[in-house]
């Protein structure tokens, strides 16, 4: 074989093989593109206030200035990046108030998780703080492992590491506390 019939082999040689690495290479992005799901919201709503209603009466009110909805991921959840103020209501129309830098419900499992700043504030004068807290909707439940302060006007101020609580502060389960708590009262 002549040295011109090498060097003509050896560019035939090379050109295939790039060839096939371009077309693998346009595959492959091919590919990438039909696995990859873009993760957007559904729905988008700016300065909101939505009312939950059970039986003709107002269970809550939350407001927020935005939401963004995931309604159809695999788990789908929605999201209030800057924030929600929540009202709840009792039968007798007593409210909770709920303030939150940063919150996401999941549709699931009904679970509402709040970070960032978190503070509950009953018509009694119970004030909650925490960095995160969870609401359980369906059992109207309040719960969390991370530190807490609890000002109650007649029981005094308890802080620790983790607590739950119903929504109204009627029950209050804590983990490890410390403070004065005047039973008496």
């Amino acid at each position: 074989m002549t040295s011109n019939k090498k060097k003509a082999s050896s560019y035939v040689a090379i050109t295939f093989v790039l060839a096939v690495l371009f077309g693998c290479e346009s595959n492959f992005k091919e590919v990438q593109k039909s696995t990859l799901s873009e993760f957007a919201p559904s729905g988008e709503a700016d300065s909101l206030t939505l009312k939950y209603t059970d039986s003709g009466k107002i269970k809550a009110v939350l407001v927020s200035s935005k939401m963004l909805d995931f309604s159809s991921v695999e788990f789908p959840f929605t999201e209030f990046p800057k924030g929600v103020d929540v009202t709840l209501f009792d039968n007798n129309f007593s409210r909770t108030f709920i303030k939150s830098n940063y919150a996401v419900s999941y549709k699931p499992t009904d679970i509402i998780d709040l970070r960032g700043n978190v503070k509950i504030t009953s018509e009694h004068g119970q004030f909650l703080e925490t960095e995160q807290l969870y609401y359980d909707q369906k059992n109207e439940w309040f719960y969390t492992e991370k530190y807490f302060k609890l000002t109650d006007p007649k029981k005094g101020v308890t802080s620790g590491e983790g607590v739950d609580f119903d929504k109204d502060f009627k029950i209050i389960n804590y983990q490890k506390v410390s403070g004065i708590i005047d039973q008496e009262k």
